[in-house]
């Protein structure tokens, strides 16, 4: 089955050439101009992932970022940032942005990022791993990306919960930052950008650890990396 990709894009230029080189790799490819228009065709679905402008006329790429995961959106989302807006960058880590692509970017570079997002999100096929893990009296759902704390439930995007099943599967063993980056990213080693890893994980904490300052689901070893806690599996 073809994958579907949404570009929101205003710059007609760029989203054409952008669209050109991801219909020669082989997807299905469609186009919205406006933050609007692109909320209602994430809104019906059938969608495998979204690259997003952040700035936009109108609703900007934030605004429909955070807008569809708090209506429960999960489609992965792959912001397109002016490279010195690290402020935008991480704003959109925290609304549930699954990996960010800084302009100016190459084409090749950015087709290579898409194919691996989905590379993963198809072989990591949640039903052949762990569902639900509790610590204390936070639970984890790892097939339906959901968190339960304090009786309320919070979504968790397709990064976190990859985060999250790698680190379980390598539990007893300190995850590094570039293994992260390799290996659940897929980044190439020229790429790594480590702060990527720690903004992920400090938003992805304020989900699921009851004390974002002493947390005991995922655990940062000083001058290492992560590891996983002591979780019960259910």
């Amino acid at each position: 089955m073809t994958d579907r990709i949404l570009i929101v894009e205003d710059e007609p230029t760029l989203a054409e050439g952008v669209r050109a080189a991801l219909a020669f790799a082989g997807y299905a490819v469609e186009i919205a101009a406006n933050g609007e228009k692109a909320l209602q065709r994430l809104r019906a679905g059938g969608l495998d992932l979204v690259l997003l402008d952040v700035m936009l006329p109108g609703l900007s790429g934030l605004e429909v970022l955070q807008s569809a995961r708090a209506e429960g959106l999960r489609t992965p989302i792959l912001l397109l940032t002016a490279l010195g807006a690290e402020r935008d960058r991480v704003r959109g880590l925290e609304l549930g942005a699954d990996d960010y692509v800084c302009k100016p970017f190459s084409v090749r570079e950015l087709v290579a990022r898409v194919g691996a997002h989905l590379r993963r999100v198809r072989f990591e096929d949640p039903s052949a791993l762990v569902g639900r893990l509790r610590c204390g009296e936070v639970e984890l759902d790892l097939q339906r990306l959901e968190a339960y704390r304090e009786q309320r439930r919070l979504p968790l995007t397709a990064r976190e919960g990859s985060i999250l099943r790698y680190l379980w599967r390598h539990r007893g063993r300190v995850v590094t930052r570039d293994e992260l980056l390799l290996k659940v990213w897929e980044y190439r080693t020229a790429e790594l950008e480590t702060r990527t890893v720690d903004a992920t994980i400090a938003f992805l904490r304020k989900k699921i650890e009851v004390d974002t300052d002493d947390p005991r689901i995922v655990l940062t070893v000083r001058g290492q990396g992560y590891k996983i806690g002591e979780l019960q599996e259910l």
